[in-house]
């Protein structure tokens, strides 16, 4: 997948795959979970101590998250830490907060 082009429509699976990305950020939840790890990583009790939520809930979200490969983990020992997979998100997020404010 490239980038998006003045002159050059994206195939079908390009725009579904685009589509679906961005689906993941219409939930608060998701939002509140990348926002917390922007600052840094952390595992699943200290998310959901943090967002005042359920282990059950934060772990069905980061999930989702994973899946579409915006957060990554690293175990320690029985322990797993969740951060951002890359500094894409964080402009992602950054952007669109620029964007809102305008």
């Amino acid at each position: 997948m490239g980038k998006l082009e003045v002159d050059h429509m994206p195939d079908a699976q390009e725009l579904r795959l685009l589509a679906d990305f961005f689906k993941v950020f219409a939930d608060t939840t998701r939002i509140k979970i990348l926002c917390v790890l922007f600052q840094s990583e952390m595992c699943v009790c200290d998310l959901a101590q943090t967002l005042n939520m359920t282990q059950s809930a934060i772990s069905h979200q980061l999930r989702i998250l994973k899946q579409m490969k915006l957060v990554t983990n690293r175990r320690e020992g029985k322990t797993v830490f969740y951060s951002l997979a890359d500094s894409h998100i964080e402009t992602i997020l950054n952007q669109g907060i620029e964007h809102i404010c305008e």
